[in-house]
Parts: C-alpha cells; sequence; structure tokens
C-alpha cells in the first residue's frame, strides 16, 4: 500500500522543490506582515539548508550561508533563540529576489 503525504511545491530556478509542511510554516512566518518576533534561528538554518544552503560557523555567533551561488554573513541570535526582525526582513528580501515564496 501506498501513502502519499502533501507536499509544497516551490519553484527555484525553474525548477520545483518538494518541501517538507514544517519548512513551509517557517517559510510562511519569515514571509508575514506584520513581521514575526516569534522565529527560531535553528528553523530558519533548517529551511535553508532545505533549500541547498551549507552554513559555517564564523567569528562569534556569525555564520555564513552560501545559497543561491551568493555568500550571506548572519549573526546567530543569543542569548534567545529567537530571530530578530531585521535579520528576517533581511531573510525574506534574500529568499524573494532568489524566487523563493511561500
Amino acid at each position: 500500500m501506498w501513502v502519499v503525504k502533501p507536499c509544497f511545491l516551490i519553484p527555484i530556478y525553474d525548477t520545483i522543490l518538494k518541501m517538507k509542511k514544517k519548512h513551509q510554516k517557517i517559510l510562511e512566518l519569515i514571509f508575514a506582515r506584520p513581521v514575526s518576533a516569534n522565529v527560531r534561528w535553528s528553523d530558519i538554518e533548517a529551511l535553508l539548508i532545505e533549500l541547498g544552503a551549507t552554513i559555517e560557523e564564523r567569528e562569534g555567533s556569525r555564520v555564513l550561508i552560501r545559497l543561491f551561488d551568493e555568500r550571506r554573513v548572519f549573526h546567530r541570535p543569543h542569548p534567545t533563540p529567537t530571530t530578530d526582525k531585521g535579520a528576517l526582513a533581511s531573510i525574506r528580501d534574500w529568499l524573494l529576489s532568489n524566487g523563493v515564496k511561500p
């Protein structure tokens, strides 16, 4: 017996990426207006890895993210795990400029 689970499709560079529901929810939070203040950085990292990113540790709390043939440096939040609204807006703009939308 085959079970078909629902998935979400995201167009990237004229291809379709199947995405888990958890990652789709995080993507929707990133694109929500007004900007959400309850998005965990670890969830954003998991979403970016799902999209094909590689993440490298840098000095202090900085992380280098390679995605879409680009490199971006972000500051991992601490001591709280939630991402600030400015970083969330920056990630949203980066994803949008590369054709990723919920």
